[in-house]
């Protein structure tokens, strides 16, 4: 006998099951990784070095290095900026699925289309503010290192750059196959990449 979808054992009690995912199971391949990959990798554990010595100095030897902080703020927006270049070329950014499981054929193809236009207006739009930002900041100092602020919005640039680029590679391979990967339903044809 089942209670609202669950199962119930014989003695009444619900059983209690480890959620299943629905996720395909992918081959790890080295000639998948772009550029954008191997830095984002160095800098984040650069960023995981640099929290563990302001850890380290802050509460085992109670005498934190101020520059830990403002440098460990500044990684993790690079590893921000860049990493989102990853899901950029993946094509694993969050999106909403509930248009798609109504909408069939034409309209479907037709929002899915309106989706990569979109994000490639969005990102030109987000390079074209991080210049006029660097422009207007990037001879600023960092407050505790004797850097320029500009090599920041330097990275975060060069992170929207490369998700424009990455997302011209979606939407042509989109184009190429003939449906996004949000279209996919149990009778489309599914993705090779």
């Amino acid at each position: 006998m089942a209670e609202h979808g669950r199962p119930v054992a014989e003695n009444g009690a619900r059983e209690h099951h480890a959620p299943e995912f629905d996720e395909e199971q992918t081959d790890f391949r080295m000639s998948e990784l772009g550029i954008e990959d191997g830095v984002t990798f160095v800098l984040f554990w650069i960023l995981a070095t640099v929290v563990f010595v302001q850890f380290f100095t802050r509460y085992v030897l109670n005498d934190s290095l101020a520059w830990t902080e403002e440098v460990a703020r500044y990684l993790l927006i690079a590893v921000t900026f860049l990493g989102a270049t990853i899901a950029v070329k993946k094509n694993t950014h969050i999106h909403v699925e509930f248009f798609y499981r109504y909408l069939k054929g034409r309209a479907s193809r037709t929002l899915a289309t309106a989706v990569d236009v979109v994000r490639l207006l969005l990102l030109g739009y987000f390079i074209y503010l991080s210049w006029k930002i660097l422009n207007l900041m990037g001879n600023q100092r960092m407050a505790s290192i004797d850097l320029p602020i500009g090599l920041l919005y330097w990275v975060v640039l060069a992170g929207f750059a490369i998700m424009f680029l990455r997302a011209i590679q979606v939407t042509w391979r989109h184009w190429r196959q003939g449906y996004s990967d949000l279209e996919k339903t149990d009778d489309a044809p599914r993705p090779t990449t």
